[in-house]
Formats: structure tokens, sequence, C-alpha cells
């Protein structure tokens, strides 16, 4: 093998130490692999060594054993990786085969090198001029393989690619000009004395002119049609050349020409890139125009994003008087029939690849034709080909479909005018994401708004395509729809948005069936479910949802699992979440549409955050790593894992860019804080204070201190600039009567707009402290059940949003010291909270695997009443009456228990909410209470604890009460109310109660039956193993059925008190059963959400319901299954529990499902007739649900 050359080996060795300490070898590899310098093999060992810095030792001194190649290899991959300074240190001895090391000459090249290039035709470099070397190489390395033989070497690609500056590149090489080739011409230029000379063809469109050249030469040949050389003998190569360049090369160009640098062009620069796709054509000519008129850069991006092509005119040498000509040309050279076939391509969306199956629907001919067809596109460079699917997929350059879109305007209307092609065919999706998109472009509004009014279409597409590109369908033609009827679905969409995520898919006509009934979605959902009804369907209309008013503009499920932080962009357009999947998604603020997904982390991903340009995005994670993405490719830029040694709890960047810095904290015990340059590989600063975790940080609007909040119960302020600690807060001082008990963990803080006042939070206090004073301005103390999560300040009002443990989000004015609304809908603790840059939306992240975003007008003027779970319903001749304790009226923070008489009079009349009068009754004396005129009858003593239960007999006329102090108490009551409370959070469902006897379930495994008219002991039972959760009595009386936490169920006689079945087969606790009403099944239900069916007479297993259809929450039922009812007829059994389901009893197959607002369902009051059903969730909202007849 070839030995590097001795200048070029001893500034390697010179340059060593340095290159050792800077270099990460990891980056640099991929490159010289992809060059052909590396094996991988060799890449294994330098992997293998422990550190960086051994890594890059070993990468150098492999490299000193190779050749001139590799040196270049090297040279060019510190370019790429940013490593400019180092890359300096090895320029001026780069061999004179290196394209990089000829910059030196003028006009690359010596002396000897220009005058063949001048003598053979070949033009001079363009006045500005950027290098694509892997591209230069490409062409080079294939003529080279020309010296043994004759033969052709074909570079390809669309107009304005750049294919002749590549060619004459290429070319303008010492060693190929003079070892391989002795003479150059271009074109006409061609001398056929010399069986060495290479011969230059450049922008050959037709295969008669080729072949006139077919003669054994060696040729160099830039076409549009890869297809060319198919005519001519002899061996071929192909290079294709890519549309654009990449974004750093184009703005380089961009700054030449106007003589600035890349980093101080105006913004428009770099959205003329990214109009363009980085077309070298287009690049040149608008920096050629910008030369003669600086000022333009908006104007020339106005005329790219109107698609006025004719007015980016020649400035150059190029063939074509103006862009639209480039293109025109190319098209001008295809057949009559193809040409037409091309201009339908007008119909496809930018960046969207399509199987050739989608245009066999557009063009109606068979799949092979199509394919035959889009062979010759892809030849001509007039499409692009992804080969790395299957079937292949086929796109335009977005020039090429901005191009075509102007030329066929008018012909766009006359091909939909019988609507738009369509298929089923699972290839063919591409139409029902596009549909809308066509109809719109086509004009045909009418026939748009049948279509998306449609709750077929809507349940079709959320099916095959999932509800983001519903909803960003109707925000995108927001503008052509009835409002109306559009924010209808649109609200009904992002509000459903994470159901319809689910599989198996749930029912949209039930889904809808929960929207106002002045919605339109409701009036067809109700339609279609009466329809549905006649057949035998099931479906539950929400009577009182008129009452509530859903606070969330949009729910979103971006994770299978917890999500621990989630941000808006800083143009508020887009929303990053992260959580315990380990994985970083991007979507759209207002449809949820994903824009970008990444697999980020090896643990949980506990932080994200946009930079202030939106272009990065930070992630840290229980890795120990901090990582930073471009968002737009969704690539990693910088990773930083060497100096956090245990988890990165949280990352920010600066709010501004003017010093753009990211900061993190972690809980390493000193060095817990660090400030980044993302340039640099490793920490710019270090805070040293804090001696435990740190849990958070903040930049202050300014960027001038960094907040960090600490489990040392501290708040520190530390300048920037310094890394100097400013001011100390100790938080935990507030809370002295806890602090010699346990810790003070300062969970995070927030700075006003204005930055003189920061917040923190800590337990289930917010704290607002003056900056400069560091004197506390205000103390908020929410729920003592309750924790704060985190706290973020509204950048345009006085709010302050607070994320609770106890699944609720709270809104507070801290001018005023008043809280402003709760914004209830998570199922499980809130981790985050931010308002977007402008104020006017609010997003929370949860355990529940939801991101939430509200409106925060909407949820700063609302209040919603809150009732509590426990409550008892009476059906009376049709009218329902429900009596439950709510959020207005705690009892001083107890939990009310409520049971009516089953014969209570109450006039017809009665609606809800009944009115009480406060009430403040001790957890030991229930209170028995008229209705409806809520007076108290009585006060009933002789309870010595808490009382956990009370019941009616069936006939009305008993009262019993059960309590911690392990007795039961029977007296006489009639047609009356009666009202407990309790310091339990739980209260155990009491059976039906058969004549004289009881039984009763309790947190011991033995269950006691008395006798209720002598209040004798009949029998005490030592039943199970474990807490007996639930009980239950045959309708015949001769049995009953308890369940535990053991895991099982029994059967019991009540002539002998003995176990006469065990039912076992549960694998977790057992809480609910239910006798059918002929007695001969059992339903039970487990806290895995399994439901299992019995037969009674022999305790054979007839049915499990839920085994297949476990959700994302990894529970069968959404949660416990916490109550069972059978219908009448015994053919249906409904059952609570996240959810509430329907089932068919024979089949053991779901019949329907309704999704409530919260979840946690505790147990549903049934009609006798099996119409009618009353629940209450989690988060206090009442369920009145009918059979839809």
């Amino acid at each position: 093998m070839a030995m590097m050359e001795e200048g070029a080996r001893s500034c390697l060795l010179q340059s060593r130490s340095s290159l050792e300490q800077d270099i990460r070898a990891s980056y640099l590899m991929d490159h010289m692999i992809s060059d052909g310098v590396l094996t991988g093999d060799e890449e294994d060992r330098i992997r293998s060594k422990p550190t960086r810095k051994e890594q890059a030792a070993a990468l150098l001194e492999l490299l000193l054993r190779k050749d001139n190649q590799a040196y270049i290899s090297f040279y060019n991959a510190l370019v790429r990786e940013s490593y400019g300074d180092l890359a300096s240190l090895l320029h001026n001895s780069l061999p004179l085969v290196s394209p990089e090391a000829e910059k030196s000459f003028s006009d690359g090249g010596t002396r000897y090198v220009q005058a063949v290039l001048s003598e053979g035709g070949v033009p001079q470099r363009p006045v500005v001029f950027v290098s694509r070397p892997a591209l230069v190489n490409r062409v080079r390395e294939k003529l080279y393989r020309l010296q043994k033989e004759p033969g052709w070497v074909t570079v390809f690609g669309m107009a304005g690619s750049g294919k002749s500056v590549l060619a004459a590149e290429a070319v303008r090489d010492h060693a190929l000009i003079t070892e391989e080739f002795l003479f150059l011409s271009v074109c006409i230029y061609f001398l056929s004395v010399f069986s060495l000379s290479l011969l230059i063809l450049d922008d050959i469109w037709d295969s008669s002119v080729l072949k006139a050249f077919d003669i054994q030469c060696r040729v160099l040949l830039t076409t549009r049609d890869r297809s060319l050389a198919d005519c001519v003998s002899g061996s071929k190569s192909e290079v294709a050349v890519e549309s654009g360049l990449e974004e750093d090369q184009a703005l380089e160009i961009l700054a030449l020409y106007v003589n600035g640098k890349p980093q101080r062009l105006p913004e428009q620069a770099r959205s003329i890139v990214r109009e363009c796709k980085g077309s070298p054509l287009v690049v040149s000519l608008i920096g050629a125009l910008l030369r003669e008129f600086p000022d333009r850069w908006a104007y020339y991006l106005h005329t790219l994003q109107q698609k006025k092509f004719k007015r980016i005119r020649k400035s150059s040498s190029y063939d074509y008087d103006a862009l639209d000509q480039a293109m025109a040309a190319s098209i001008q050279v295809l057949s009559e029939e193809h040409r037409e076939l091309y201009i339908d391509l007008t119909v496809l969306e930018k960046d969207v690849k399509v199987p050739a199956k989608v245009l066999s629907v557009l063009w109606d001919l068979e799949p092979e034709e199509v394919e035959d067809v889009l062979q010759d596109f892809v030849n001509k460079s007039l499409l692009f080909r992804d080969c790395h699917h299957r079937p292949y997929l086929y796109y335009l350059h977005d020039l090429q479909l901005d191009f075509l879109a102007e030329m066929n305007r008018s012909g766009l209307e006359q091909r939909y005018s019988q609507g738009p092609p369509t298929s089923g065919d699972e290839e063919c999706l591409y139409w029902f994401r596009f549909l809308t998109y066509h109809m719109a472009k086509a004009n045909l509004t009418q026939e748009l708004c049948s279509l998306m009014f449609s709750l077929d279409w809507v349940r079709t597409k959320a099916q095959i395509m999932g509800p983001a590109h519903l909803i960003n369908d109707y925000v995108e033609y927001g503008t052509i729809l009835d409002k109306e009827v559009r924010g209808h679905f649109q609200e009904f969409l992002s509000l459903n948005g994470h159901q319809l995520e689910q599989r198996p898919f749930p029912d949209v006509v039930q889904l809808a069936l929960s929207q106002p009934d002045s919605s339109e979605v409701y009036r067809q959902a109700l339609l279609q479910a009466q329809e549905r009804a006649t057949r035998g369907g099931l479906y539950l209309d929400w009577v009182n949802k008129s009452s509530l008013k859903s606070l969330s503009r949009l729910v979103v499920q971006p994770h299978q699992g917890s999500i621990y932080s989630a941000c808006f962009s800083h143009d508020g357009t887009k929303i990053a979440s992260c959580g315990s999947s380990k994985t970083l998604r991007v979507f759209k603020s207002t449809s949820g549409e994903k824009l970008l997904e990444i697999q980020a982390h090896d643990d949980e991903v506990l932080c994200c955050a946009f930079s202030p340009d939106d272009h990065l995005l930070a992630t840290c994670s229980s890795d120990r790593k901090v990582k930073v993405w471009n968002v737009e490719r969704g690539t990693l830029m910088r990773m930083f894992e060497d100096e956090h040694e245990e988890q990165v709890n949280h990352c920010q960047f600066t709010n501004t860019l003017r010093r753009l810095l990211l900061a993190t904290c972690s809980n390493d015990k000193f060095m817990n804080t660090k400030l980044w340059n993302i340039n640099k590989p490793s920490s710019q600063n270090t805070m040293f204070g804090h001696l435990e975790p740190v849990n958070h940080c903040c930049f202050s609007p300014d960027d001038a201190y960094l907040s960090t909040s600490s489990s040392d119960g501290t708040l520190k302020l530390w300048e920037v600039s310094s890394a100097n600690e400013w001011k100390s807060i100790d938080v935990a001082d507030m809370f002295p009567e806890q602090r010699e008990q346990t810790e003070v963990m300062v969970k995070c803080s927030t700075w006003s707009a204005d930055g003189r006042t920061i917040i923190c939070a800590a337990r289930n206090a917010v704290f607002v402290f003056d900056v400069e004073t560091a004197a506390m301005l205000l103390e908020i103390r929410t729920s003592r059940l309750s924790t704060v999560q985190y706290c973020h300040a509204c950048p345009s009002s006085n709010l302050v949003a607070i994320a609770l443990s106890h699944y609720a989000v709270e809104l507070w004015d801290i001018e005023t010291s008043k809280k402003m609304a709760d914004c209830s809908g998570h199922l499980s603790w809130v981790h985050g909270v931010q308002f977007s840059p402008d104020g006017s939306l609010l997003l929370s992240c949860s355990d529940d695997q939801t991101v939430r975003v509200w409106e925060t007008k909407k949820v700063h003027t609302s209040s919603a009443v809150c009732l509590k779970r426990d409550s008892d319903v009476l059906f009376n001749n049709g009218d329902i009456t429900v009596v439950a304790a709510d959020n207005r009226n705690r009892l001083q923070d107890l939990i009310g228990i409520i049971c009516l008489s089953p014969f209570s009079s109450l006039p017809p009349s009665l609606s809800l909410p009944l009115s009480l009068p406060p009430l403040s009754p001790s957890p030991l004396s229930p209170q028995v209470l008229e209705v409806p005129s809520g007076t108290s009858l009585a006060t009933l003593q002789g309870h010595t604890r808490a009382v956990l239960h009370c019941q009616f007999t069936p006939e009305g006329h008993t009262l019993i009460t059960s309590s911690e102090d392990t007795t039961i108490r029977v007296g006489p009551f009639s047609f009356f109310l009666i009202l407990l409370s309790s310091l339990l959070w739980f209260v155990i469902s009491l059976p039906v109660y058969l004549e004289t006897h009881t039984s009763s379930p309790s947190l011991a495994p033995s269950p006691q039956v008395w006798d209720m008219s002598s209040g004798e002991l009949l029998q005490d039972l030592v039943c199970h193993q474990g807490a007996v959760l639930a009980c239950d009595v045959s309708p015949d009386g001769q049995l009953f059925a308890t369940t535990s936490a053991d895991k099982t169920a029994k059967v019991w006689s009540s002539a002998s008190w003995e176990c006469v079945r065990l039912l076992d087969g549960h694998q977790d606790c057992v809480r609910s059963c239910r006798f059918s009403w002929n007695g001969r099944r059992l339903a039970t239900g487990d806290d895995n959400g399994e439901i299992r069916l019995w037969n009674v007479k022999d305790g054979t297993l007839l049915k499990i319901c839920s085994r297949d259809n476990k959700d994302a929450m990894d529970s069968l039922h959404g949660g416990w299954v916490t109550d069972l009812h059978f219908s009448p007829d015994n053919t249906v059994l409904l059952s609570t529990g996240g959810y509430i389901k329907w089932w068919n009893v024979e089949k053991g197959e779901a019949l329907q499902t309704f999704y409530p607002t919260g979840a946690n369902l505790k147990r549903i009051h049934v009609s006798p007739d099996f119409s009618t059903f009353v629940t209450i969730d989690n988060i206090g909202i009442l369920y009145i649900l009918k059979k839809v007849e």
C-alpha cells in the first residue's frame, strides 16, 4: 500500500497533541468509512478504547500508517464536523489530489492544469463557488476507472442541480490530467487522435447526438436523462447529483454574493434556501440578483413563494433567461402522451412520497404501465424515486411541483369536475390523507364541506390515518368551511383524539353522543344511533351534559407511558413532549399532528426544551446524558455524556440568541448545575453551592441570571456571566412546623415576565419572592392532600399555573392572591404546565399519558361544580333523583356518604342540583334530612368511631349503619335522606339486605351476619386469606358470594354457612361480584380490569371478558372493576372501572363502551328497566346515561 507523503505525515505528528485533545473520533469515523479509508473492524478497535482521548489517539496512530487518501478523508471529516480550527492545521500539507488543497490556486490546480483546462474548453469556476467534495471525489473515482478501457461516466440530475460545474471541478485535478488523460475536449472540441483523451459532453439531451461519439473513446457526460447512455457501447458508470445543496452550503453561496458572513444573513436567507430546497441554480440566480439589489431579500422570497419564476431572471452564464424556461425545457423533451401524464402530477402534495398504485388510480392505467412511465420520468430527472421502500416511492422536487402548479392552474378544476379519484387500497392511503387538499385546490367547496362535515368520513379517516390529520384539515381549510359547523367537528376531534388513537378502535357514534345537543356532530350521531338501535345496537345518550362545559382545547396522547415534560416552541406552533417511553415527540399545537418522533435516550427522558429560534431541541434523561437535536431533520447535533454522574433532571436554553447557552441540573452531589456552549464538547461553567440534587433550573427573561431549585430546601440565583451565586433563599424556613420532621424539596421556579419576582414551588405551596430583596411577597397554599409538581408564570398576565399531584391544574392571580380556576381532566399526577409565548394557551402533561391544551381566557373565566363520587339515586316512574355532596361544601374536608330511602315521596318537579344548607356532621353521628327541604330531622348517636356506610332495607322502614367501631346499628326510619361523613377515603359497598339477615363486607377476612330484629350475631365467617372486598346475595336468598384481596371469590350457602364453590383464576384482587337475576351466573371483576362469568351451579368458568382488549393504561378496563349489574333478562352485563362497558353475556364480547371525562368510577346506579345509568367520576362529573331508543 502507498505510504502517506512525508509532509502530510509530519504535519499530523506536529498537530497530534491538539487533535487528541479536542476531536471525537466517533464523529469522524463515519465519514472516513463512507470514503472507504477505514474498515468496520478498525472502527470497532478504536471504539473499544475506554475514553474519548484514547479513541482519538488510536485513530491518529492508525492514520499515520495509511496513505494520502486517508489524510484527505480525515481532513474532510474535520471540515464537515465543524472542527475548522483543527482542519486549518492540516490544510497546507494536503496532498495535491485533494480538492480542498486545490483551493490554494486561483482557479484550482497548477499552471499546467489550468493551461490544459483552458485548451480543452473547460469553463472557469463560477464567480461564486462552493465545493461539493463528496460528489467531486465520486466523479474522479469513476474517471480513474476509465484508464483501463474506453467508457462513459454519466453525471445526471435535474435542471439547475450543478452538473456542469461539478464535471468541470472533477477534471480540475493535477494527477488525473497528468497521469490518466493527455487531452480534454468539451462538446465540439473533439479530437480522436489521442487514445487517452477525455471527451466531455455537457448537457446532452438527444441520444442521436450521443451515438455520433460512440467511437471507443473515454467520455464524461452531463445530462438530465439517466438512460441516455443506454444507446452506446462500452463500460458505463453513473454519478447522481442531488437536487439541492446542504443548507450551510447554500447560505455560504448567498453570503459570498453579498460579501457577508452566513451567520449574519437576514432570516429570509434561510427561508429562500428552504423554499427552493437548496437548488444551486435558484440560489445562484437569486444571489446574483441580490448583489445588484441587496435590500430585496423579502421581495425575492415572496417571488419564490408566489411561484413567479419569470421574475427570477438570468444574471449568469446559464443557458436559459429565466428559471421558468429552464424548468419548461425539461418537460418539452417528453412525448406528448407522457407530457400530459407528467402535468397530472400537479395533484401531488409537497414532501409526500407515493407508490405507483396512487398514480395508477389517477391515470386509470395498469400498475405495470405506470411503472414504465415513471421510469422514463426518473431517467430524465423529472421525478425522484426512493428505493429504500418496497414498493418504490416517487416524489417531485418542490421547484418542479411549483412550476407544474403554475402552468396547470386552470386545468386543476377541470381535472376534478367529476370528483377526485379515490381508492380503498391500503397502498393508496395518499387519497385518504390528501383528498381534502385536492378538493380545495380544485375549488370544490360544496363537495369539500359535505365530505368534512360527515361523521362517516371522520370515522373512516380517523381509523386509517389517526385523528391528528383530520384536525389539521379543519385548521388548514377553516377559511372556506362554515365556521360554526367546522368548530363542532374540530372540538369533537380535539377532545377525543386520544380515544381515537386506541385499539380496538372505539365507536365514533357513541363518542359523538357526548357532544352538546346543539352540535352537528351530536345531531348526526343521534340519527345513526337511533337507526342502529332498531337493529339491536346499544347506544347511550348523556342527557345532562349541557351543564358541563369542557375547558380543554386539545387532548393528545403522544407516548405510551407517563409524560414528564412538554413545552411550546417559541413561535407557539409546535409542542415537544417526552417521558418514560424514552422518546421525544414534536407535534402541531393546533391539531396534535406528529411532526417528529425520536428514540431519544436509553432511559426515561425527563425534560425537553426548544432553543430560542426553535431550530434545536435539548433533552436530558435518567441515563445521565444531555442531547441536542436538529428539529427539522430529527438528527443528533451534540451529546454531552461525560460530566453528569447522576440523572439529569432539567434543561433549558437561554431566552435569546445573543449568547446561546444551555443550562442543565442533576442529582449529582456537588457539580449538579452546568452551563453549556453547544458548539463545545465540554461544559462552560459549573455552579457550586447546592449540596443535594437540583430539580430545576430557569433563566431570567434577560438571561442575566439562572435560578436553581434544590432538594436541600433552597432556591438560588446565579449570575450567568460569572457563574457566581448571587442570592440564596431558604424556602425550607417557610415550613417551620415540618422542617424537623422531613426535608423540604424545592421542585421548580419561574420568573415573572418583567424579571422582578420569582415564583417557586415546595410541598403543597407556591411562594412569590422579590428578586432584589429576596422578601416573600405572597404565599399560596393548595390542598394539604396534594403536592405542587410544577409551576409556570404567564408571560402576558399575572396568572401562574400550578400542576398538582391530585390530577388538577390550578390558575392563580398573584396580584390579587385569588384562585381563578380549577382545570380538571387529567386522570393522574400532572407533572408539568407551560403557557404559550403569547399567554393565550396553556399546556399540561401527566402520568395519564396525555398532553392537554387549554385556552387561557376560557379557563380563566370558567368555574365548575365538582361532585364527590359517593351518591345515591332514586328512580321513580321516570323521574331521577340524585343526591351527592359537592366541592363547595366539603364538610371540613370530610368525605360525605349519602343514602336515599327507596320509598321517599319526592315531588316530580324536583330538579337538580338540590341546594341543601351547609352541614358539618360529626364522623360519629349520621344526620337524617327531610327531602326536598333539607331540614335536619335527627342526629343519630351511638357509634364510637367513624361511620363507614349506611343502607336502607328494601321496604324503606329500617336504616342500617356500619362503623369503624366494629358495630352495625339498625334503626326505624322512612321517607328520608341520610347524610354521613368519614375521615376515610374509601367506602365499601354493602350488599342487598334480605328479610332479617345481612352480611357485611369488611377489611378483615371475617364478615359477620346479624339478625336485624334482635341484633343477635348469627354467624362470624372466616372465609378468605385476605380482606373481603365485596359480597352479594342471590335473588332467592339461598346463596351469597364474597370476593377478596386473596384473588378468589367464594359462594356460600345461607342455610349452612358453608362454602359451596371456590372460584379462583383471577390474577389480582377480586373487587366486585354480582348474581344474575335468574341466579344461574355470577360475575366477578378484579383490579386488573378482568371480568369472569361463572356457572353458579357447578362453579365452572363460562367466559372471560376483556382478555384481548388491554388498553394503553395497562389495565383491561382502564382501572379496577368496581361495580357489576345484570340486565333483568340476564343477557347484558354492565361493568364500571376506568370507563363503563356493556357486555353480551353469552359471547363475553363488549357491546358498547362509554368513556367518561374522568376515571376511577366507584359505582353505578341502574334503573329497574336497565335503560338509565347514573354515576360520578373521580373529577366530580355527573353522568346520567339513557339508552337510545
